[in-house]
This record gives C-alpha cells, sequence and structure tokens, in this order.
C-alpha cells in the first residue's frame, strides 16, 4: 500500500480511535488524526501521519459540520473514519455532501439510526423474536405511572437513554419513587428513555462484527468482559477473547439482528447471561468502533484494515477464525478506576499488580501515545465535563 492512500480518524483523544491509527499505519497509509485538541493521545502515535484541530462538536456542532465539509472538498481522501457520539452525528447529518467527496466507514443514516437509537435497535430485535429484557419506550412520566398501575415493573428495573455509549446515563430504580426521580433528572440530560427488566448479571460479553454491503457477516470475534469501570456495569478495563457454545449461540443471534437491520460495516451486539435461565439477552448494538478494539486486532481480527479494503474494493474475504484467551488491558484510566472504585482492595491487589502483554494505550512499540495520554490529562485537568464523562457521572 502507497503513502498516496489517506484516511481521516475523527477523536484521536478515543483508544479505538487510536486502534485504527496504529493498523492503518501499519499497512502503510498516510493517516491523519483529528481532534477538538492538538493534545490527544492517537495525535502522538508514531503512526498518526497529519494532524487536524477542529472546531469541537460538542460546542458546536454547526461550526464543525462546516469545518468538516470545508475540508473535504479541499482536500483528497479515501475514508473518514467517524469514532465517538459527537462527531458520528453531524457526519452522518451531512453524508449526501461528504461522501460526494471521501467515503464514510458508517452504514447509511437510515440504518445507522437502528442501532444508535436503542428504541429502534429492541423494536427489531423483539420483531424477530431474539432473546432480550422486557423493554418500554418512555414519552413522558404519564407512561410511568401507566405502566406502574398495570403491574409490568417488578423491580429493580433499569432507566437508559434510548441514545447513549459507554452506559452513561444508566440508573438501577429499586422503586417507583426512584424511578420517577431519575426520569426527571436523566429526560433533561440525555432524552428520550427506555425502561427495561434489570437483568441479573450472569457474565457479560459481546459479538464485534463486520458486515458487507449485502448485510452478511465477513469477520468477528467474541470478547468478555473479566473487569469494568465503575465495576458494577461499565466499559471493559480488561478482557479476553472467548470461543465455546454460548458465543456460538451469541454469533448466530447477532447476525441474525444486523441481517435484520440491513447493517453494513462495524457493530458491536453486546450481551448478558441471565442466570435464571442461562439465556444470553441483547443488551444494545454498538453502531461504531468499540473500545476493546485493540483486543480484536491482537486476536488476528484487523477491523479496522478490513472496513478500509471492503470500502475500497466493495468487499473482502471472510475472516471467522481469531485466537481465544487473548487478553487486553485498558490501564489508563481505566484499570485504575477499577481498582480505586471497587470493594476489596486487598483482595484485588494482586490481580491490579499482575502485567499483562497487552494495553489498549501502553506501547512499547509506539510509546507516544502514552505520553499523549498524560499531556491529555493536564489538559483536561480543570474540564468538569471531561471528568464527569472519565468517571461516569
Amino acid at each position: 500500500m502507497t503513502k498516496d492512500h489517506q484516511v481521516f480518524v475523527t477523536d484521536a483523544q478515543m483508544r479505538s480511535s487510536l486502534a485504527v491509527i496504529r493498523s492503518l499505519g501499519k499497512k502503510g497509509l498516510t493517516v491523519t488524526g483529528a481532534d477538538e485538541t492538538r493534545f490527544a493521545t492517537g495525535l502522538f502515535s508514531k503512526y498518526c501521519t497529519k494532524h487536524v484541530v477542529y472546531p469541537s462538536p460538542k460546542k458546536n456542532e454547526h461550526d464543525f459540520t462546516e469545518y468538516i465539509i470545508d475540508f473535504f472538498k479541499n482536500n483528497q481522501y479515501d475514508v473518514i473514519f467517524p469514532v465517538a457520539d459527537f462527531c458520528l452525528r453531524p457526519i452522518i447529518d451531512s453524508e449526501q455532501i461528504l461522501s460526494q467527496y471521501v467515503k464514510i466507514a458508517l452504514p447509511p443514516k437510515e440504518v445507522f439510526l437502528t442501532g444508535y437509537d436503542k428504541g429502534k435497535t429492541f423494536e427489531i430485535a423483539s420483531r424477530i423474536g431474539i432473546p432480550i429484557p422486557e423493554t418500554h419506550c418512555i414519552d413522558s412520566i404519564d407512561d410511568l405511572f401507566n405502566l406502574e398501575d398495570a403491574g409490568r415493573f417488578k423491580y429493580p428495573i433499569l432507566l437508559k437513554p434510548r441514545i447513549s455509549s459507554g452506559r452513561k446515563g444508566v440508573k438501577i430504580c429499586e422503586n417507583f419513587e426512584e424511578t420517577i426521580e431519575a426520569f426527571k433528572h436523566l429526560t433533561q440530560l440525555h432524552g428520550l428513555m427506555l425502561v427495561q427488566e434489570f437483568i441479573p448479571n450472569g457474565g457479560e460479553f459481546g459479538i464485534y462484527v463486520l458486515m458487507n454491503d449485502d448485510s452478511e457477516p465477513r469477520a468477528y470475534t467474541a470478547q468478555r468482559r473479566l473487569r469494568s469501570y465503575p465495576y458494577y456495569g461499565g466499559p471493559s478495563t480488561l478482557r479476553e477473547t472467548f470461543q465455546d457454545k454460548c458465543s456460538e449461540r451469541a454469533k448466530e443471534i447477532a447476525f441474525s439482528l444486523l441481517k435484520a437491520m440491513k447493517w453494513r460495516g462495524v457493530a458491536m451486539v453486546e450481551f448478558r447471561i441471565d442466570p435464571r435461565d442461562n439465556i444470553p439477552k441483547l443488551m444494545e448494538v454498538n453502531p461504531r468502533f468499540w473500545g476493546s478494539l485493540q483486543l480484536s486486532i491482537l486476536s488476528g481480527v484487523d477491523f479496522p484494515w478490513l472496513y478500509y479494503t471492503m470500502l475500497m474494493e466493495g468487499d473482502v474475504k471472510p475472516v471467522m477464525k481469531y485466537t481465544s484467551k487473548v487478553q487486553c488491558r485498558w490501564m489508563l484510566p481505566g484499570d485504575m478506576l477499577w481498582y480505586a472504585t471497587t470493594p476489596g482492595k486487598l483482595k484485588n491487589l494482586k490481580e491490579f499488580l499482575r502485567l499483562n502483554n497487552n494495553y489498549d494505550i501502553l506501547s512499547w512499540e509506539d510509546p507516544g501515545p502514552t505520553i499523549g495520554f498524560f499531556s491529555a490529562t493536564m489538559r483536561y485537568l480543570f474540564d468538569k465535563d471531561m471528568w464527569n464523562l472519565v468517571l461516569r457521572r
């Protein structure tokens, strides 16, 4: 692959963006890393050839959109890889214009929204008979009272934003009064909500998939959480690939769901095993590259490169084998926060101090992002919104 092939990766602060930058840079592509600040982890990678600082999509979506459209009008790139939420929506909203100048590593808008909006996801899953928690889309407090009066709630229940990522805005409620209070607060922050049956945690894992334009699977891996932050349920800080009867069953469920959604591109389908019947229940579909992307690559499935090749050539040969029991750790700051907040610190100290061979950010071969992480930390030291994001508040 020659240096003439250029790709653009947004949200360079994200672990998943760093994995994309490293993957495509190693293949010889010219990688432009972009973020709203120059002090972003991925921009310090030796595989990040060019750096772009764009207007903050969170603070001014209009300026961000205008900047991105103007940038690709005036610069020749093969593919743009949008990664995080604040970039995803304005880019997908501008797909008709942007697609004239660059290929977008996202499904078409109408398809993307079936994964971006959890209400739509669960509607499709329910229609095709996929095991899910009992789920209700809630438009108002009156809906809550009607469900409570009908005896539909068996506490605890879960309040969840229809549009969010990383389990932001998820609240476990033990009674109706707590549900009402949480609903009022969360709707102000996140908009439309779902109410779901709470599934006890018998194990959490994800099926990670690349689908082609005909919604046929072209690659997959299965990963299970070993540690998370917050420890009671959040992004994984230590995880491993696995293969067993449960992952095989969930793989077929994931393929069926994404087929019904007419999905194209990458997605993570998340499950929780219900210990009451040992059935994996659908939790959500993540319609973007996932935080633990580096683990998939380490296990032998290079999703960014496969996706790039598929966008450029139309399709790729299926990659349906990967290495099991490969582990990868999100040390900075994920596993540090896991240890700081989990009960039983003395019991967990030995596991926390155990050295791992694979990390999301730390790398002897590409040490720059570690320096970048600490530079970003200093920049964000007094940024309340960023700390609320990191601490999952």
